[in-house]
């Protein structure tokens, strides 16, 4: 049985194992909830933008993505994601499985916070986890295999997910004892979901028609983008906020930053396309407030208001021109996943590490740090930088050596057939579509009325070849593929 009852003030009290009382604010733990719920919401939020910016033939897959995200996280996070990343034996670089099956993880204080119990402190990084895992699996945009991607996702988590949040938020990691300052995910949330994202595009290859009119299609829903933005915007003060852990002046610090940086970056990136397009881009609106939102994430508990300006600016602008690293490389990033997030993560480590304050962190009340440059503490950019360095080298890595190794496990290899990528993901993967009138005549180009199932499932890569170039003709404004 659980040892808790209630104050006489209505606090929720519990007792450790030597009978020590242990008092825990409702509203702490009311705030966490609410915090947990908003992360939730940001996951179809990332399903939602990702589907905005494809093609009509491949923009139910995304979404799904985001949905087998949250199913298959859930489960390894019970199953033992939790204690690989959070438990108190922990090594530097990775728990053991001592909370295996959550187990132990109930009333007793968290390794994250006292103010809250371990059993909160576990579902609402488990939403974490989960946004993280999201991110990354929209990498395989247009070209991946759903099945694959479940395993996949699994086994990215346990290696590379839960490793760099042990090494970052666990008390016994390496990087929290250094002294480096994430205070919400620059490193294990952004930087690891973005270049991992690099290494699956580099291991996919280009998509069919790269380089070429037949990708110079515009997204094919942009009110899908404004959508998950807005869901993503909206989440992310449960995001932010929700890790100063408690309802107090840090977590309100957080949530305008947080807000203010969306804000300017979102400003930023639109401006540096109106000079090239004259145009008021909504897709670069909202393209630019996710990078304010990626870059003040690790400083988010640490900087003043005047600083979010700085990471809006800096934040929008980086990752609008890294979007250009696509073409310099040479890899096809659809989305634009690493310009994003990797290098926007990278971007908010380092000026963490320039505009974090004593001052602020003291918020709470509790925590005290010697601060960034603006208070002269000058080692501490090297400490963001390390931090940076070995995320995305442990990420990239990893990740590569997940993909090849599953490539040669027969059933598990993650590129799909050049068929189900000329068809669409959708119908090839899931033989459903995101609209109704997305279906075969229109990616077929010819009537399919009165053939059997079976002639339709014959049709050759020439006639939907033919069709293609006869929907760049008919419809330029619906596909250019």
């Amino acid at each position: 049985m659980v040892n808790v009852t209630y104050g006489s003030s209505g606090e929720l009290i519990a007792y450790d194992a030597d009978g020590v009382e242990i008092v825990y604010n409702l509203g702490d733990i009311g705030f966490i909830i609410m915090a947990m719920a908003l992360v939730w919401v940001m996951v179809p939020g990332v399903g939602f933008f990702y589907s905005g910016l494809l093609r009509r033939k491949n923009a139910l897959s995304m979404i799904y993505t985001s949905l087998a995200s949250i199913a298959v996280v859930s489960f390894q996070w019970f199953f033992w994601g939790y204690s690989l990343a959070f438990s108190d034996t922990a090594s530097p670089y990775i728990g053991d499985l001592k909370h295996f099956g959550l187990k132990g993880v109930l009333e007793q204080p968290s390794i994250g916070s006292s103010r809250i119990p371990a059993l909160l402190f576990c579902i609402y990084q488990c939403m974490f986890a989960i946004i993280t895992a999201a991110l990354m699996a929209g990498a395989i945009a247009e070209r991946g295999r759903l099945g694959p991607l479940l395993v996949f996702i699994f086994i990215w988590t346990t290696i590379v997910y839960d490793p760099l949040a042990c090494w970052t938020w666990n008390s016994n990691g390496w990087s929290f004892l250094l002294g480096g300052y994430d205070f919400a995910g620059g490193t294990p949330v952004h930087i690891s979901s973005g270049t991992a994202a690099l290494a699956i595009s580099i291991y996919l290859g280009k998509r069919r028609g790269y380089g070429t009119e037949r990708l110079a299609y515009k997204p094919q829903n942009t009110t899908y983008v404004i959508l998950g933005t807005v869901l993503l915007w909206f989440g992310w003060f449960g995001f932010n906020g929700g890790s100063a852990l408690s309802a107090n002046l840090r977590a309100v610090q957080a949530c305008i930053v947080t807000n203010l940086a969306a804000a300017v970056g979102g400003i930023t990136w639109m401006l540096w396309d109106y000079r090239i397009e004259k145009k008021w881009s909504a897709v670069g609106f909202c393209s630019g407030a996710i990078s304010g939102l990626v870059a003040i994430t690790p400083a988010s508990g640490y900087v003043g208001s005047p600083a979010a300006i700085a990471f809006g600016v800096l934040g929008g602008t980086a990752c609008n021109f890294a979007t250009q690293l696509k073409f310099l490389l040479g890899y096809d990033d659809a989305l634009d996943i690493f310009a994003t997030h990797g290098i926007g993560g990278i971007v908010g480590n380092l000026l963490t590490g320039l505009f974090a304050q004593k001052s602020v962190a003291g918020f709470d009340g509790i925590t005290e740090i010697a601060g960034g440059w603006i208070d002269h503490h000058y080692i501490q950019l090297g400490y963001q930088l390390a931090d940076s360095v070995a995320g995305f080298a442990y990420s990239f890595v990893l990740t590569t050596v997940i993909l090849w190794i599953m490539h040669y496990i027969p059933g598990l290899r993650l590129r799909t057939t050049e068929e189900a990528e000329i068809l669409g993901i959708d119908d090839a993967e899931m033989g459903e579509f995101a609209y109704d009138y997305v279906g075969l005549e229109q990616e077929i180009g010819h009537s399919i009325r009165g053939r059997s199932d079976s002639d339709v499932g014959k049709r050759s890569h020439s006639s939907v070849d033919e069709h293609e170039h006869h929907q760049q003709e008919t419809h330029p404004t619906d596909e250019k593929a």
